[in-house]
Parts: C-alpha cells; sequence; structure tokens
C-alpha cells in the first residue's frame, strides 16, 4: 500500500506540468492582444487629421486597457507557473521583475483584483466620454453597479488578507 501511495503522489506532482499549456496559451493570447494594440496605433496615426479630441481619448484608453490586460497576463503567467509548476530560473538576470518568486496566490488575486477594477474602470470612462442623451441609462447604471461590485469584492478581499496577515 505504501508503494501505492508513493506512486500515486510522484504522479499526482508530474501532474501540475498540465497547466503548462494553459500559460502557453495565455502567452499567445498576449500575442493576440499585440495585433489588436498594433492594430489600433495604425488607426491613430492614419486618421489623427479626423480624430476629435475626445476620439483620441478614447483610443489612448483602449491602448492602455490592453496594456493593462496584456500586463495581467503575464503576471497570471509568472506568477501561476512558479506557483504550480516550476521556479523560473533568471535570477542572475537583472532584468528579473522585483515581484518575481513573491507574489503568492493570495497577492495575485490582489492583483487580479486590481487590475479588473482599474479596466473596470478604463471602460466606464469611455461610457461617459460617449455617452448622449440617447445612451441607454439602464446600461449605464448596471455598468456602474458591476463597477462599484468589483470595487466593494477588491476592497473587502484586500481586507481579509490583512487581517489573515496580521494573525
Amino acid at each position: 500500500m505504501k508503494n501505492f501511495e508513493q506512486i500515486f503522489e510522484r504522479n499526482l506532482f508530474a501532474s501540475r506540468w498540465l497547466l503548462v499549456p494553459f500559460f502557453v496559451g495565455l502567452i499567445a493570447a498576449v500575442s493576440v492582444l499585440l495585433l489588436k494594440f498594433i492594430k489600433e496605433i495604425v488607426h491613430i496615426v492614419l486618421h489623427i487629421n479626423e480624430l476629435s479630441g475626445s476620439e483620441v481619448i478614447l483610443h489612448i484608453l483602449t491602448l492602455i486597457d490592453i496594456s493593462l490586460i496584456a500586463s495581467l497576463i503575464f503576471i497570471i503567467v509568472f506568477s501561476g507557473y512558479e506557483s504550480f509548476v516550476s521556479k523560473i530560473e533568471v535570477e542572475d538576470d537583472g532584468d528579473r521583475p522585483g515581484w518575481m518568486g513573491k507574489v503568492g496566490f493570495a497577492g495575485l488575486k490582489i492583483k487580479v483584483i486590481g487590475s479588473i477594477v482599474a479596466i473596470s474602470s478604463i471602460e466606464l470612462l469611455k461610457v461617459f466620454l460617449t455617452m448622449t442623451e440617447d445612451s441607454d441609462q439602464t446600461l449605464v447604471m448596471w455598468r456602474v453597479i458591476i463597477h462599484m461590485t468589483f470595487v466593494v469584492s477588491g476592497t473587502l478581499m484586500a481586507l481579509q488578507e490583512k487581517l489573515n496577515s496580521s494573525h
């Protein structure tokens, strides 16, 4: 029975490598976001004379949005890989981000909800900048409610982590 347990545990531990395709897929998703980012930049440059100031701001907010999402994906990939698969051996590299290897699952949750709140804020700002008197007020109200739900959830998660770390 002890032999079975050792084999099972060894295989269970090795199964963590099944997460790697998910991380590869997320990196591919960042490539798609990069293409979207380039398309947006090209659009701005080619139509700069036709765009109003508020339209330029909306396009720039879209670029910020894409950048935040891409950064969030890499935080998830690096932290998830190091937390669940294997340590990333690049300590001697001066470009290694300071947070790598230090963000645990709890810190990752806080970073994710913080990024979601930032992304939601940008999307809400875009809605407010494009609002007209004909805008669907119910849709705007629901977007505000959803955003506030993210804000409250993030605040409660951060508070919970603070209380857990102080014990």
